[in-house]
């Protein structure tokens, strides 16, 4: 009964006037995002995030969610259509849904996916509804020990499946929490890092660092690549798929929800490595692998309900434990603490239209994804032959507005484009970004739970091993930091790497 209360009152939050047309620009935008390959979900969401400053908590949250679960239905449509992901969970839509469409049937793929998209996006607001209540329930048992400890195998997780060396994604992860601690002491109110610069004193801006590092830097690495987007000539007719489709498909798309959504929940699980994984969990399963790679609909069924799956899993931790599982919510837990909203165990209690509101505006999402996909596919493919020469100037400019718009210095347009360079260099090294801004984002976080701890147990660091989840994060995330020298787990991850690339 009370969850039947709860969904009511998010009802009535996600169907004002203002917050479904928030939500509608928010699918839209997500939508056209994941159709231009190069841009991304979290461009487009450091690009929006100052729009959001006039808007209430809901509408802003609302919005910036919506890109992101529509980034991962519009990747869908190049993937199938040029052979170039829009975005990077819809890698390895490529590889089936393309053959589809030289066969003739880009039609029943580009159906397929916005249908198995849909099915897995709202099974997993489904298992969100269900999980939240019981999760934010038990993180009330949470001490600043265990909130440091489980930040600390968050920050282990994501570097342990990062796709290359572990050493660089320890290196960024160690410079992201350097830069998460620029500015003025939480507790003592003393400058740190500063280097007597008044601009720093405030912090580094989270915008400034993920615009430059995602949306300056993918259109240096694109312009470089001089991608070449030929849609590939064919009548795009008979979207819905037909029975037999179905038939060939429906437990891809079940098996592929479960998986995106219970490895959405894990720091850097996210939609990129369940889609893989869906990918080949289906051809494991399937009575005919020799299909797979040759217009498998299967292959493009459970891989897209993954990755939405995956998506509305992500808000599970962010929502429950304050703690984003990838660079998507490390940018909404930016916006909830703009808004003054502070996302964790109490934030059920204290917001309710905001928690609720959010998580039924998903559903509605999701919805309008499905109307805006099955009718517009023509409209994606025109928008698909903007030249980059065209888009690149465009989304340099959008950035230089957008990041001088946050605090209305020209010191954060500095900023920008020194981490758009930085961005750059650390592409063409094999250095990820991802691990940087989640420890830029965790690191304050983990330094005020620690000194907390610290002040509670009088200097006693035992406090960390003798609390039993305190003991047992800590103790996972040893494990997984030494598993490089053991040879079994060294070869197990390596060939996960090379699934992922391949």
């Amino acid at each position: 009964m009370e969850l039947l209360q709860a969904l009511g009152v998010g009802f009535s939050v996600a169907l004002q006037p203002v917050n479904l047309l928030y939500c509608f620009a928010g699918v839209f935008i997500g939508t056209l995002i994941g159709v231009l390959p190069g841009i991304g979900p979290v461009g487009a969401m450091s690009l929006l995030f100052p729009v959001t400053f006039q808007a209430t908590p809901e509408a802003a949250i609302i919005m910036l969610a919506g890109i992101y679960y529509g980034a991962m239905y519009g990747g869908s449509t190049t993937s199938i259509l040029v052979n170039i992901p829009g975005e990077a969970a819809s890698v390895v839509t490529c590889l089936d849904g393309y053959q589809m469409a030289r066969q003739g049937r880009a039609g029943p793929a580009l159906g397929i996916s916005a249908m198995g998209s849909f099915i897995g996006g709202t099974a997993s607001v489904i298992g969100l509804m269900a999980l939240a209540p019981p999760l934010s329930k038990f993180a009330l048992k949470f001490g600043p020990a265990e909130y440091f400890s489980l930040m600390v195998l968050g920050l282990t997780i994501l570097i342990y499946l990062a796709h290359g060396s572990m050493l660089k994604a320890l290196l960024m992860a160690a410079f992201g929490i350097v830069l998460g601690l620029v500015g003025l002491d939480a507790i003592t109110a003393q400058p740190k890092l500063t280097f007597d610069r008044m601009e720093l004193v405030d912090g580094v801006g989270l915008v400034p660092i993920v615009m430059g590092l995602f949306g300056i830097a993918e259109v240096l690495a694109n312009v470089e690549r001089q991608l070449r987007r030929e849609v590939f000539d064919t009548r795009i007719r008979g979207l819905l798929p037909t029975a037999k489709d179905w038939l060939e498909s429906r437990w891809a798309v079940v098996r592929g929800s479960l998986v995106g959504f219970f490895l959405g929940i894990l720091p850097g699980g996210g939609a990129v490595i369940s889609s893989f994984l869906s990918y080949a969990l289906e051809k494991r399963v399937s009575k005919h692998p020799e299909r797979f790679g040759h217009g498998a609909i299967a292959g493009v069924a459970g891989p897209e309900a993954a990755n939405n799956a995956a998506a509305g899993g992500a808000f599970i931790p962010l929502m429950t434990l304050g703690i984003p599982p990838n660079v998507v919510m490390a940018m909404l837990l930016g916006a909830f603490m703009v808004h003054g909203v502070q996302p964790g165990p109490l934030m059920m209690a204290q917001n309710p239209g905001l928690f609720w509101g959010v998580i039924t505006s998903m559903y509605i999402g999701n919805i309008m994804l499905l109307i805006l996909n099955l009718p517009l596919i023509g409209i994606w493919v025109q928008v698909l032959k903007i030249p980059y020469k065209i888009l690149f100037p465009l989304i340099l400019f959008f950035c230089l507005v957008g990041v001088y718009s946050v605090s209305n210095t020209v010191f954060d347009i500095y900023l920008m484009i020194a981490f758009g360079a930085v961005g750059y260099l650390m592409r063409k090294f094999g250095y990820e970004p991802a691990p940087l801004v989640l420890a830029f984002v965790l690191g304050p976080l983990m330094e005020n739970n620690l000194r907390k701890s610290l002040i509670l147990s009088q200097g006693d660091f035992a406090t960390f091993v003798t609390r039993p989840l305190s003991a047992a994060c800590l103790a996972i995330a040893l494990f997984l930091l030494l598993s490089p020298l053991l040879p079994a787990l060294r070869k197990r991850r390596e060939v996960v790497a090379m699934e992922e690339v391949a």
